[in-house]
């Protein structure tokens, strides 16, 4: 199985070899396949402004090769929602410690779909969630083509919209907030087979993480009231 590889500030020196090709594979998905000129660099890397050392990324490796990431941000900087996109969130600007936003969200093309184990994509969904849960996060903030909305569903990830979609560059675009939860959580290992947590926490044994629950136990039930 590909393993997910949490990339940080405290760490990002012993990802140097990934970071070139990261950055480059984003121009590419970005810029050349889905045409997002507005983030074309002519030396063919897509890093924007919010690629600071407060940017959180998960990396996902396969026999070396990366072939998927993440990035997070926390909402306490700016993000793109607050500063780009603010008009999609009705309710004003997400500035909370416990909220993160997620973006850059990829898969490289020849890993899309169902392949041997589990889909990429549905392992980083996977492990973001392990990742908030770690850190003790309540949701997550995302600006998404509407066309994410009934993924989500299917999977099981409770996003509330924002606002209105509105048009952007031609794609309907919308501003929501996804709980991050164990429920939803234990609901994606579930799917996707995983019987053990899925993040690699490389060179940050002092980070200050979240005991996880067990994958196993069943979730905890409310009590009845007696009558």
């Amino acid at each position: 199985m590909p393993e997910i590889h949490v990339v940080q500030r405290d760490n990002r020196r012993l990802y140097e070899s990934y970071l070139d090709p990261y950055f480059r594979l984003r121009h590419d998905i970005y810029v050349k396949q889905r045409k997002w000129m507005a983030l074309d660099r002519p030396d063919g890397r897509e890093i924007d402004q919010f690629d600071t050392d407060e940017a959180v990324y998960l990396f996902c490796i396969d026999d070396g090769q990366l072939i998927g990431a993440m990035r997070a941000l926390p909402t306490l900087s700016p993000t793109l929602m607050s500063d780009i996109f603010p008009y999609l969130n009705v309710r004003g600007a997400i500035r909370r410690p416990d909220v993160y936003e997620l973006s850059r969200v990829f898969v490289i093309p020849e890993r899309r779909g169902e392949h041997a184990g589990p889909r990429v994509e549905m392992l980083l969904l996977t492990a973001i969630m392990e990742y908030g849960i770690s850190i003790g996060l309540t949701g997550f903030s995302i600006v998404l083509e509407s066309w994410w909305l009934p993924r989500f569903e299917r999977i099981g990830w409770k996003a509330h919209p924002l606002g209105l979609p509105q048009m952007i560059d031609g794609m309907s675009v919308l501003a929501v907030l996804v709980d991050c939860d164990e429920t939803t959580w234990r609901s994606l290992c579930s799917q996707i087979g995983v019987t053990r947590p899925t993040l690699t926490w490389r060179g940050l044994a002092t980070l200050n993480r979240q005991a996880l629950p067990d994958i196993f136990a069943p979730p905890p039930t409310t009590a009845q009231p007696a009558r």
